[in-house]
């Protein structure tokens, strides 16, 4: 089984690297040829120049790319995606992609042959390094049992969400409630510290208590209270996945109030802290509007 892997971003190298661990023939292929030459040095793996040349002979092409808008641009032109595609293969798109272009990607490639499944990933960079992430996977069945071995060298949880397009909507839902859920949790740790709660006493609190979250059990504590902030999923993905699941909702006419205003707020958050913030960094705009910070430390009330 021939694979090509394309997108070695933050998620995407380490799942290259387990596919390459496990002995499979793999093809890379890189925006940043310099990143994918580095990779093909230290794993094995053949490197590819373009696009085209890295889907020649695959059996399953995977794509890992920021967005939809990413992939449809490498799959364009004589050197792109496409040209390479061969009749028979699989295209798995791990991108945290939108429903409605994987649908449109879908159609494009089964009039040449080609499968497609799209399947985004959660678990962030450690859980691709340990192949332990949670794979959302949309498109037919006979697919998805096609592609398991690969999936099974980087994913711990590989789900059959449905049709095409249902693995994008179920990872823009849950990276939806990521956002609202780290908003959330800085506005009351923001507010108890005004009222005079040490935020540590508080999260110890919350998280024995029914509003615990993974935000406030593990986020909070090791990034927020230490001021650590390691950027590790970039504010701006956030924002990007928190606005397909509000498009989404508004497509199907479902009444969501609390994401679609979640999804302005990460906006403005993207907009006020730039590019590369870590999305946990949004707390700041949080404790930026209360005039506190959320700090363990002795409770210091209102600083206004």
């Amino acid at each position: 089984m021939n694979v090509a892997f394309l997108g070695l971003g933050s998620i995407g190298l380490p799942m290259a690297r387990r596919i390459a661990g496990a002995g499979l023939p793999l093809t890379v292929w890189n925006r940043t040829a310099s990143k994918a030459a580095d990779f093909a040095r230290e794993s094995g793996a053949r490197l590819a120049e373009t696009p085209a040349e890295a889907a020649r002979g695959a059996d399953i092409v995977i794509t890992c790319f920021p967005s939809s808008r990413e992939l449809l641009e490498v799959m364009a032109g004589e050197q792109g995606l496409m040209a390479g595609l061969a009749r028979g293969a699989v295209l798995l798109d791990c991108t945290s992609g939108d429903p409605a272009n994987s649908r449109m990607i879908a159609e494009r490639v089964e009039v040449h042959g080609v499968s497609f499944m799209d399947a985004p990933v959660s678990g962030g960079v450690a859980g691709a390094v340990k192949g332990e992430l949670t794979v959302m996977c949309g498109g037919e069945a006979e697919t998805l049992e096609r592609v398991r071995p690969v999936l099974e060298t980087f994913g711990k949880k590989i789900v059959h969400c449905g049709d095409v397009g249902t693995g994008d909507a179920l990872k823009a839902m849950n990276n939806a409630l990521l956002a609202i859920h780290v908003w959330s949790t800085g506005e009351a740790l923001a507010t108890l510290t005004k009222a005079g709660v040490d935020p540590a006493i508080a999260l110890d609190v919350i998280n024995a208590s029914s509003g615990r979250s993974n935000t406030s059990m593990n986020l909070f504590p090791e990034r927020v209270l230490t001021r650590a902030f390691p950027r590790t999923f970039r504010l701006a993905l956030l924002e990007k996945d928190i606005g397909i699941a509000a498009g989404i909702a508004r497509e199907l006419r479902v009444p969501s109030p609390i994401t679609q205003l979640a999804a302005e707020l990460f906006t403005m958050a993207r907009a006020e802290l730039g590019e590369v913030a870590d999305h946990v960094e949004a707390v700041r705009i949080v404790e930026q509007w209360a005039g506190t910070e959320i700090i363990a430390g002795p409770a210091r009330g209102d600083s206004a």
